[in-house]
């Protein structure tokens, strides 16, 4: 039997922000993910260690199938993207201070994706899962 959702847990949407490529930025490019979140919008460990299995992520990138996988601490307390797919650490896209960054609508966050490109990223809607 599957356990509910804790009530930290929510939705995030991460939509690419505009850089050289992509001026206007692009709804096409970017993040869906499930994590346990405080008040203040960041990530609760505590939760996250309960419900790991649950924190899926979800890389959407126009002209490329999606990739799903899990969020995942990282040796020296940082947080990442682990691809199902790809299995290994090195693939792992590692978020720019993650544990200390406020998911909340209209806030950026960078990851350092699997191309070694540091990209920012916009928080487009945090939402309740029920």
């Amino acid at each position: 039997m599957t356990q509910p959702f804790l009530p930290s847990m929510r939705r995030v949407r991460l939509e690419l922000a505009r850089d050289h490529n992509h001026p206007e930025g692009s709804r096409a490019h970017g993040y869906d993910f499930i994590a346990p979140l405080d008040d203040e919008g960041r990530i609760i460990e505590a939760d996250w260690r309960k419900q790991k299995d649950r924190c899926r992520v979800k890389r959407f990138w126009a002209g490329q199938p999606d990739e799903v996988g899990h969020i995942v601490k990282k040796r020296g307390g940082g947080w990442a993207f682990h691809y199902d797919i790809h299995g290994d650490a090195e693939s792992d896209e590692t978020g720019y201070r993650l544990g200390e960054h406020a998911f909340k609508a209209g806030e950026y966050v960078s990851i350092l994706e699997q191309d070694g490109v540091l990209r920012t990223f916009k928080v487009m809607s945090v939402l309740e899962l029920d």
